[in-house]
């Protein structure tokens, strides 16, 4: 099956492109997801961590 997609791909032009920008896609994301959660406040990160917790969330939701 590889040889069967790698021979169609290789008769594209610029295909060669597509995996760096994937790359970068991927890297930039996840770059800023954790810069993101780094620079959360702590008080942010103890109302997330207890949403679970909560029985008045979890009663309305019912």
């Amino acid at each position: 099956m590889l040889k069967f997609v790698k021979g169609h791909l290789e008769n594209i032009d610029g295909v060669e492109i597509y995996p760096i920008i994937s790359l970068l896609i991927f890297f930039i994301f996840f770059v800023g997801l954790t810069y993101w959660v780094v620079k959360m406040k702590k008080s942010d990160i103890k109302e997330i961590s207890n949403i679970p917790l909560d029985k008045e969330q979890n009663n309305q939701s019912l």
